[in-house]
């Protein structure tokens, strides 16, 4: 079976969702849209080993250790449990040093949820690793077309009314991941659907702290829950996918413009991105219009800084003052002055140390921000005024990484080595890379699984 036109007979958006999820292991999916599937999968299993042992991860994995449920699903790097759990665990671990995926439409970061969603629930349940890879798609477009729209769409309305999309719409992605695999109706697929929708949430001010990473693993596991629900009898409310819906329930002024549901026409993993900077996207414009002024400076002292940014990127990542490394990952200002002070703003950059640093400090004082209205969010304009006159001016149009300048197969390799290499050694991340990279071939996650054992 095409998506194409898969949809078109169905009236409502809800039945358009619940049809759409239930045929997704019949789809003739496009050779582009399965290997970026598979760049997702290296993305989301990279930035979650770099991030096995961080801080928010060990909270989260400590509680479910406590709850002791067991399961056939994979902790990464440690002991087996539940699929919801270890789905929580993982989709944390994901999304820990905010260096995974971004949907800059507005979704947010589907990687996680999904992926970890795909992952958990296939270690319980006899599928193949195809229907393993579309189950995944179908969760990302799903999660994807929601949250989309671009700056007067959902996410960006969402975000700019302190909801985060990753948490909301994170749990209708992982919801249709999950009932994918484990094969429901189109009725039970609704009513999973409904369950995910009726436990929507997540503040975009937990920013900077461990609440945001949870976020991804609560979605995760709120999405499985939904779905194994749904597969008990569980029913759910199936009208909160319509236009007077959930949305209308978080933007009461009904000023976002909902995307259509387009399955089949357009693939929303086509627009993936996947970072080159271990910070919040809203960052990155910047910090590459920076390090392109820190090779002219040559020691030289800085006067004053200017720099003009989109503006959602200072609702995002616009902590002035940040005294963490969770903290500076969002925000512009320390990201900015990070890289004039000659730091690569990957994994290894945000320490408490590179937090103190007093060169990177004292421009903090000297540095002001411009939020321009009708700026690209794939933007930043940099002017340094140096004390012995010269004026050093830097732009940059389209970030590393965005989908209309994305990494290369190579560059997502070497991030995925500089991850993984440290904690699994050469020749363990050679082998979970291969079997990522080939996912689609049977036994890829019986391999994936085993590598990933503590």
């Amino acid at each position: 079976m095409t998506t194409t036109g898969i949809t078109s007979s169905v009236n409502s958006r809800g039945e358009q969702l619940s049809h759409f999820i239930h045929h997704a292991h019949e789809w003739k999916i496009p050779a582009d849209v399965l290997h970026e599937a598979k760049r997702a999968l290296i993305d989301h299993l990279g930035v979650a080993i770099g991030a096995v042992n961080d801080d928010a991860v060990n909270a989260v994995r400590q509680v479910a250790r406590v709850w002791n449920a067991s399961g056939e699903a994979r902790v990464i790097l440690g002991e087996t449990t539940t699929p919801g759990l270890a789905a929580m665990i993982n989709a944390t671990m994901a999304h820990a040093t905010d260096y995974d995926d971004t949907h800059p439409a507005g979704s947010g970061h589907p990687g996680g949820p999904c992926w970890a969603t795909a992952l958990a629930m296939a270690q319980s349940t006899p599928v193949s690793e195809v229907r393993v890879l579309h189950a995944f798609i179908a969760g990302f477009e799903v999660m994807a077309k929601l949250g989309g729209g671009w700056v007067p769409g959902v996410g960006r309305n969402l975000q700019r009314r302190g909801f985060h999309p990753t948490s909301v719409v994170g749990r209708a992605g992982a919801a249709a991941v999950a009932a994918s695999i484990l094969g429901l109706s189109q009725e039970q697929i609704g009513n999973a659907l409904g369950a995910a929708a009726t436990m929507m949430g997540g503040l975009q001010k937990s920013s900077g702290t461990h609440g945001k990473p949870f976020h991804a693993g609560k979605a995760a596991m709120d999405g499985i829950l939904a779905a194994q629900l749904a597969a008990e009898g569980f029913v759910g409310a199936h009208h909160f996918y319509e236009t007077d819906g959930w949305v209308k329930n978080f933007i009461q002024d009904g000023s976002a413009e909902i995307p259509p549901l387009d399955f089949g026409e357009s693939w929303e993993l086509l627009t993936n991105g996947y970072k080159l900077y271990a910070s919040c996207r809203g960052t990155h414009a910047s910090i590459e219009t920076a390090r392109k002024l820190y090779p002219q400076l040559k020691g030289r002292t800085i006067a004053r800084i200017a720099a003009k940014v989109h503006p959602m990127g200072m609702v995002n990542a616009g902590i002035l003052n940040p005294t963490t490394p969770l903290e500076s990952k969002f925000s512009i200002p320390h990201c900015i002055a990070l890289a004039l002070s000659g730091y690569g703003l990957t994994d290894t950059d945000f320490t408490q140390q590179t937090v103190d640093d007093p060169a990177a400090r004292a421009l903090l004082t000297r540095l002001e921000i411009d939020a321009v209205d009708g700026q690209s969010a794939s933007s930043a304009f940099i002017d340094v005024w140096l004390e012995d006159g010269e004026v050093l001016h830097a732009r940059t149009e389209v970030y590393r990484g965005h989908p209309q300048n994305p990494l290369t197969d190579a560059e997502l390799r070497a991030k995925f080595d500089s991850l993984t290499i440290p904690v699994l050694g050469v020749l363990r991340s050679g082998a979970l890379y291969q079997a990522a990279a080939n996912f689609e071939r049977p036994g890829a996650l019986a391999q994936i699984t085993a590598l990933l054992a503590g």
